[in-house]
């Protein structure tokens, strides 16, 4: 996974992130095993419930483009002063479509990026689990 062209991909997303309520940007590159990209931003509601994350929006158009699989994800917050991670929602969701060994990056800036795993940031997934039992 090229984690810095991704993590570009994911920065000019978070330039189009409708976040007038937190003021935090937040874009993801969701790259498919073909090398397609997918991007997706935030888009903040007034009731944050109803609020998109960028990972969940650049996984739905995948998903809504025909796509069931993918190779791994890069997410950016320019706003913010340290990495942060996939909330506990998206993780939950990415886990539906990422292997626990996908790579996952994360980054406010192209020189400060964690990389790990979907199976380091969503740990003893039952989805996984059950599917491996069953074999």
């Amino acid at each position: 996974m090229d984690t810095k062209r991704l993590f570009a991909l994911a920065l000019e997303a978070a330039n189009a992130s409708y976040s007038p309520y937190s003021r935090f940007r937040v874009g993801a590159a969701l790259l498919c095993p073909d090398g397609t990209v997918f991007t997706g931003t935030n888009v903040e509601n007034r009731s944050f419930g109803l609020t998109v994350c960028a990972e969940r929006s650049a996984l739905l158009a995948a998903v809504s483009a025909g796509r069931r699989e993918f190779s791994g994800i890069v997410i950016a917050t320019p706003d913010a002063s340290y990495p942060v991670s996939p909330c506990g929602a998206c993780r939950q969701v990415l886990s539906e479509f990422l292997s626990a060994e996908a790579p996952v990056a994360f980054g406010a800036t192209a020189d400060d990026i964690v990389e790990t795993s979907m199976g380091a940031l969503f740990p003893h997934d039952a989805l996984h689990e059950l599917a491996a039992n069953q074999r």
